[in-house]
């Protein structure tokens, strides 16, 4: 650049210096190998100027005219920068199109035509500069590109649409073994998106099929199978049966623990802390089964295993870390509560110092004094913790709630919960607590009441066809509507190892001893727990299968001794496992 050029563009510059300090404008210069001259220079000035006066549209026919002349891919980016902050789309597009025209291998210019072609909603259009985009890529990064491409359409209203726009612009990667599992995990990912889960699936197969250790296929079926849709999961076990990251494995444990399927989840836990022992997300999850299963020093060990990795490697951020040891410290606090250890629990619960878990460490103490006969102090402590929104109110009711459900004092806790539905009347998750406490007060017609009220309020609401089934069912009564209640039930929430127990309760009420055995030994499987353990062992029981009976009543005894279920039947039949 010539001095006399050099001069103009610090002029320019200085020109702008003082506006710049209150508006901040993007002022481009040209480069140095520009034709730019006197009339130029001005022609930039008066675009910039008259753009911070109040007329972008002459700022930007200004600049966009001499971004023309030059060629210079600065200028063009801010005049589609000018058109976008006066909101005018179209002379946006005007501008990027311009752009890429003058340099077409500009990744930069294709990509502010794609996105503004999908902010104007005119997904039609997006095909071509979507192979653009591809085409423009280096070969080793088409790939990760192609899986970036849905998150385009992130906010387009037509997702559907979208897909097929999509599926059109990866025509040709479809079938290529090198960009082909990518091209289908991003076709699932907006199929997804569109609540296509047919087309999802199909999506995750063929880019498995095309490449069985890509990840991203086991990832849109490990979606689908926390939407419930079983048929995935044969992709997820194919993909981990090869060497699958870790963090893939420990989501997908965390999808049976959400489909309550725990022996399976503490599997994949157990093969990820042993592939990778510094897991530290692992090694909580693995202990809350633990402790759930009433394995007390194994759970111990794992969640100090937890404390040890988050003490030496911290969070990002101190808030962070607090959270995550505050929910180990409440897990050890509870074990050694249940030891009855009452000076150790208290001295985990004294380590917690986040304000944000102060109602779930004070829940810990009231439990701890209600154990030592100071049942009153232990509300009274739940009661005194501020309120500073209405999250905290309701945290504090089902603390109290709970705490007097655990101590069996039933009409205190229906009382409280009757008191609290007056001011939400339609609020099912009250509504429901209230009906089990119903059904402990022996009032049978109120809790029938309250559950078909709910199901009104909240049609899927699996929670209240599964609870009246298992009513019915376990006085021997309506059996024929029991079992339509709890099929219901499965409908919303199919595969849950609890409602599977009140089905295999209803058959062997209604005298299906083989098909009960069959419902509640899957059960069993996928979740041991003690009510389970109770109603198989006494099918067994009744079948003559006396050895294997008690087998499993010490199995349920082991996970929980004081479960009423479990002491009720052994009470019924006489046996003492």
């Amino acid at each position: 650049m010539s001095p006399s050029k050099s001069i103009a563009v610090l002029m320019l510059a200085g020109a702008l210096g003082a506006q710049a300090q209150d508006t901040a404008p993007t002022v481009a210069a040209p480069p140095a190998n520009s034709a730019l001259d006197g009339a130029l220079f001005y022609q930039l000035l008066l675009g910039e100027l008259t753009t911070q006066g109040g007329d972008p549209g002459t700022g930007y026919a200004l600049l966009l005219d001499a971004a023309r002349k030059t060629g210079d891919e600065q200028l063009y980016k801010r005049s589609v920068d000018i058109a976008l902050q006066a909101r005018s789309g179209e002379s946006a597009l005007q501008a990027a199109r311009a752009w890429r025209q003058a340099q077409p291998a500009s990744k930069e210019a294709n990509r502010y035509v794609l996105q503004i072609l999908i902010a104007l909603n005119r997904l039609g259009d997006t095909v071509e500069p979507l192979k653009r985009e591809i085409a423009l890529a280096d070969a080793p990064e088409r790939g990760v590109l192609i899986n970036l491409l849905p998150n385009y359409f992130a906010r387009a209203n037509d997702k559907k649409l979208a897909a097929q726009v999509l599926e059109q612009a990866l025509a040709d990667h479809l079938t290529s073994p090198a960009t082909g599992a990518a091209a289908w995990t991003a076709m699932g990912r907006l199929r997804l998106a569109a609540a296509d889960l047919p087309g999802t699936l199909d999506a995750a197969r063929r880019g498995q099929a095309l490449d069985v250790q890509a990840e991203g296929p086991a990832l849109l079926a490990l979606a689908l199978l926390s939407l419930s849709q079983p048929q995935a999961e044969s992709l997820v076990l194919t993909y981990l049966a090869g060497k699958p990251q870790n963090d893939l494995r420990l989501e997908y444990a965390r999808v049976l623990l959400n489909a309550q399927r725990h022996s399976e989840a503490f599997e994949q836990l157990r093969i990820v802390t042993t592939d990778q022992p510094d897991a530290a997300p692992a090694w909580l999850l693995r202990g809350t089964l633990e402790l759930q299963d009433n394995r007390l020093s194994a759970a111990e060990s794992s969640i100090r295993r937890y404390v040890d990795l988050i003490t030496t490697n911290p969070p990002a951020t101190r808030e962070e870390r607090n959270r995550s040891l505050t929910q180990a410290y409440l897990l050890l606090a509870q074990i050694a509560e249940q030891r009855k250890d009452y000076a150790q629990a208290e001295s985990w619960l004294a380590k917690i110092s986040n304000a944000e878990d102060m109602v779930s460490t004070q829940s810990r103490r009231a439990a701890i004094l209600a154990r030592q006969g100071k049942l009153e102090e232990g509300r009274q402590l739940i009661r005194s913790l501020p309120e500073r929104n209405p999250a905290d109110a309701r945290l504090k009711l089902s603390a109290e709630v709970q705490l007097l459900r655990d101590n069996k004092q039933y009409q205190a806790a229906y009382d409280l919960l009757a008191e609290a539905i007056r001011g939400e009347p339609q609020d099912v998750h009250l509504l429901y607590d209230q009906a089990t406490l119903a059904e402990k007060l022996g009032n049978a017609t109120e809790m029938e009441r309250l559950l078909r009220q709910i199901m009104v309020i909240k049609p899927d609401y699996h929670h209240a066809y599964n609870a009246l089934g298992y009513f019915f069912a376990d006085r021997n009564i309506r059996l024929d509507e029991a079992r339509q209640l709890v099929r219901k039930a499965l409908e919303f929430a199919p595969g849950d190892p609890f409602i599977a127990d009140s089905l295999g309760w209803v058959e062997f009420r209604s005298g299906n001893t083989a098909e009960a055995l069959r419902i509640l030994q899957d059960a069993y499987k996928k979740r041991p727990d003690a009510e389970i353990a109770a109603h198989l062992g006494e099918v067994l029981w009744s079948l003559g299968q006396r050895e294997q009976a008690l087998s499993v009543w010490k199995e349920g005894r082991a996970l929980n001794p004081e479960n009423e279920t479990l002491l009720e039947t052994f009470k019924r039949l006489r046996v003492n496992p």
